[in-house]
C-alpha cells in the first residue's frame, strides 16, 4: 500500500464512521488525495494526514443536506456544570 492508497482508505473509513454516506466519503477521500498532491508541506511537523482529513471533512460537510446532517450521529457535550 502506497501513501495515496493509505490516505484514501483511512479518510474514507473515518468519514463513514462519522456518519457520511459511502459516496460522500469516497468523494472526500478523492479531495484529500488531491490536496495531498498539491501540498508542499504540512501545517506542522507530522500532521499532513490531519490536514487532508480536515479538508475532506469540510468538503463532505458541504455535500450533505440539512436533513442528512440531523440523521448523522452527533456526540452530545459532556455535562460541564456551571460556573458556580
Amino acid at each position: 500500500m502506497n501513501h495515496l492508497e493509505f490516505i484514501e482508505k483511512n479518510v474514507k473509513e473515518l468519514l463513514i464512521k462519522q456518519g457520511f454516506s459511502s459516496s460522500v466519503a469516497q468523494g472526500g477521500a478523492w479531495q484529500a488525495i488531491d490536496l495531498y498532491k498539491r501540498m508542499s508541506q504540512a501545517s506542522k511537523k507530522g500532521a499532513i494526514f490531519d490536514d487532508v482529513m480536515r479538508h475532506a471533512k469540510a468538503w463532505a460537510d458541504k455535500q450533505v443536506t440539512k436533513a442528512e446532517i440531523t440523521k448523522r450521529k452527533r456526540t452530545s457535550p459532556k455535562d460541564q456544570g456551571g460556573l458556580f
